[in-house]
């Protein structure tokens, strides 16, 4: 399969750098792959990303969907000439998750000219399904 992304010479080490000083940094997220056409990343389940009851939080799962689609979106650029922004994201929340990690994987189910489209599917540390998510993501010339 032929990759989807702008450049093939981007590692790990750089997408997690580039994300230092963010939300996604604050909350734990890490880059964990880059395939062909997708993105994976992963998150605690602590005290940064529980609601009261101690379960994984919607909004931290909303977090790592838009986190890992916009940096895919991101990829897909030139960067020179172009950024990406979200413009709409829409999450159900499948299952409860207590401890361990989540893990996110995007793949593009659009990629147009001025907008893309991603799924989302969040997982536990068993690979059951914990979220479902869908980003649209806004593609803007570079002032």
């Amino acid at each position: 399969m032929k990759a989807i992304w702008f450049s093939l010479d981007i590692s790990l080490d750089q997408l997690n750098e580039h994300g230092q000083h963010t939300m996604g940094s604050h909350l734990g997220m890490e880059f964990t792959e880059i395939g062909p056409d997708y993105l994976r990343a992963m998150m605690p389940v602590d005290a940064r990303t529980v609601q009261p009851y101690r379960l994984l939080h919607g909004g931290a799962s909303a977090a790592l969907a838009e986190t890992v689609g916009s940096m895919a979106s991101g990829l897909i650029i030139d960067p020179e000439k172009q950024i990406c922004v979200g413009l709409e994201i829409n999450a159900n929340h499948i299952r409860g998750v207590r401890e361990g990690y989540v893990h996110a994987v995007a793949k593009p189910l659009h990629i147009g000219s001025s907008t893309h489209v991603w799924d989302i599917r969040i997982t536990d540390d068993e690979e059951r399904l914990v979220c479902v998510s869908r980003l649209t993501v806004a593609i803007l010339p570079k002032r």
